[in-house]
């Protein structure tokens, strides 16, 4: 056992949700111990030392794993006689069955331990995240579903394997996303390095799962030839069934590699927080909400980018389902892009300026979720720029002065500039200091008016002064926040539902940048297909994980 209970006094019944304001009593804390740092006279510095060690160790772990994997998916790749997919496949499936086992263990009995979960980290798992966890995890099943469909209908050329590893991907799934949702913001207490290494162990095997989905492009060259009835080992008897498995397929395969990154961001908070005890000082009394108050020309100029966005991309989609994308689609396509990333791009420069003219103090406090957001933007920016350099290297070695060669150059300057400036300001806002408004009181007297109200059954004449009141006290709001706080609402709130045109687009089967055929003639077939399935998921998830960084920035000011 990897920690040091001081006391087995019997536990209160409301010990798992005890408010980290509320510290409990020292009594019932499990300090760590490691054999290494046995002698150390404090229990404290013993506690700390072992912490640092169990992150260690638990960490080599999952670089060994993933070292394991990597080399089963490279050796695949290269050399398709000695290791096969069905190799990588069966490794995967080990990995992910002792993943099972370990959760089912967790959920049933680590976590209803005495004392196992002291803590809850409120910043930890917000509802946009897991969320997200159980909407890529539906799609990913469904995925499962499509190529288990696909395999059974071509049965007499697939072998059981590409059955049974879909079947327990999907088992997989179900109980991980359980799981995120539960207890994503547990600081456990118990049982410490057992639970770190099944946390890397899992971090580690949705990672694998992740660089096999962005490498391997069997089932798409098989699709390909097979849509453009080329010859192939493979001949669908049922032609209809077929091409709605495939379609299914190719259109939710990005869901998969999504699901694969939120749930590593999630597990490595949860890794991060395992022994983490909360001090009623690092919990913040201001507890800000949502309200659309103070805004009107972001919404307004958000709204009108997300309705043009809806139409690009329902002509395009209407394009690429039909036949192959003409010209003047990926030239609209393109110009939307062009557009908009200035827009956005300005904005941003614009509230990074407003924070360094704010008076608010950063918040300095240790929060392994902030650094972690910090580290996610950062990190999956990188997709899509990446993307944007291939594209310039490749326009440039060909014909840049093409029209559509110009628009993709502009385009892939242009994202670039934009994802740096909006990095720039999302951190920059998430250290800083929630701010309440001069009318706070006011207004949460107002909220209470409100819940009284709801209760009650009104007339239409009382709920249209209601209304009248409340259009009253929004202009209220809107003129008595101080103009540095207004812009910043105004230019998070445009940027959030930018965010969100941007990532439904690529999210739901706009692809360009694998379609205009420019950089796939360039590259080759497989070496683009491997670079899109790289910079596109971390391209989506970074406009997601930007949306509930800009939602933070926008509450806080």
């Amino acid at each position: 056992m990897s920690d040091n209970k001081v006391s087995r006094q019997k536990p209160c019944h409301h010990c798992k949700s005890r408010s980290a304001s509320a510290p409990p009593d020292t009594s019932t804390i499990h300090y760590e111990k490691f054999w290494l740092y046995r002698h150390c006279s404090s229990v404290q510095q013993r506690d700390r030392q072992a912490q640092k060690a169990g992150q260690l160790f638990s960490g080599l772990l999952a670089m060994n794993v993933v070292f394991l994997g990597s080399a089963f998916i490279s050796s695949m790749i290269f050399n398709h006689v000695a290791i096969t997919l069905a190799d990588v496949w069966i490794l995967l499936s080990i990995l992910k069955v002792l993943c099972l086992c370990w959760i089912i263990y967790y959920l049933l009995g680590t976590s209803r331990q005495p004392h196992a979960v002291l803590y809850r980290d409120s910043h930890a798992g917000p509802i946009w995240i897991r969320g997200s966890v159980l909407l890529f995890g539906s799609f990913s099943i469904l995925l499962n579903m499509f190529q288990i469909g696909y395999s059974v209908v071509l049965i007499q050329c697939k072998s059981m394997v590409e059955i049974v590893f879909p079947s327990i991907e999907i088992l997989f799934i179900c109980t991980q996303a359980f799981f995120l949702w539960r207890h994503s913001k547990d600081c456990i207490q118990v049982q410490h390095n057992f639970t770190r290494c099944g946390l890397m162990l899992t971090i580690a095997t949705n990672l694998l799962l992740w660089l096999l989905a962005v490498t391997n492009d069997t089932i798409h060259m098989e699709i390909e030839s097979q849509l453009r009835n080329e010859t192939t080992s493979c001949t669908c008897p049922n032609t209809t069934i077929c091409k709605v498995f495939q379609k299914g397929y190719i259109l939710l395969y990005p869901f998969n590699t999504e699901y694969c990154l939120v749930c590593c961001s999630v597990l490595y908070v949860i890794w991060k927080n395992v022994g983490r005890r909360i001090s009623h000082h690092h919990v913040s009394h201001i507890k800000p909400k949502f309200k659309l108050q103070g805004v009107v020309f972001g919404p307004l100029l958000g709204t009108t980018a997300v309705i043009i966005g809806i139409c690009v991309f329902m002509i395009y989609q209407i394009q690429a389902t039909g036949s192959a994308p003409n010209h003047q689609v990926f030239v609209m396509y393109y110009s939307y892009y062009i557009v908009l990333l200035p827009l956005m791009s300005v904005g941003a420069v614009i509230g990074t300026i407003i924070h360094a003219l704010e008076k608010r103090e950063l918040d300095t406090l240790k929060n392994p979720t902030r650094s972690l957001d910090v580290i996610l933007l950062m990190g999956a920016a990188l997709g899509q720029i990446g993307m944007s350099y291939f594209s310039i290297v490749a326009i440039v070695a060909t014909d840049p002065r093409d029209l559509l060669n110009s628009l993709i150059l502009s385009y892939s300057v242009l994202l670039i500039f934009q994802n740096i400036t909006q990095n720039v300001f999302i951190i920059d806002g998430l250290h800083r200091q929630p701010l309440l408004s001069p009318g706070k009181e006011e207004e949460m007297k107002e909220e209470q008016n409100h819940e009284a109200y709801d209760q009650r059954r009104v007339s239409m004449l009382e709920l249209g002064q209601e209304i009248r009141k409340v259009s009253l006290s929004y202009l209220h709001s809107y003129s008595h926040l101080s103009w540095k706080r207004r812009a910043l609402r105004e230019i998070s709130f445009f940027l959030v539902l930018c965010n969100i045109i941007l990532w439904v687009m690529p999210t739901f089967g706009a692809h360009p940048v694998f379609e205009n055929g420019l950089e796939k003639s360039f590259y080759g077939y497989s070496t683009w297909f491997a670079i899109v399935n790289f910079g596109l998921p971390l391209g989506v998830f970074y406009r997601m994980h930007s949306v509930g960084g800009l939602l933070e920035v926008y509450i806080t000011a």
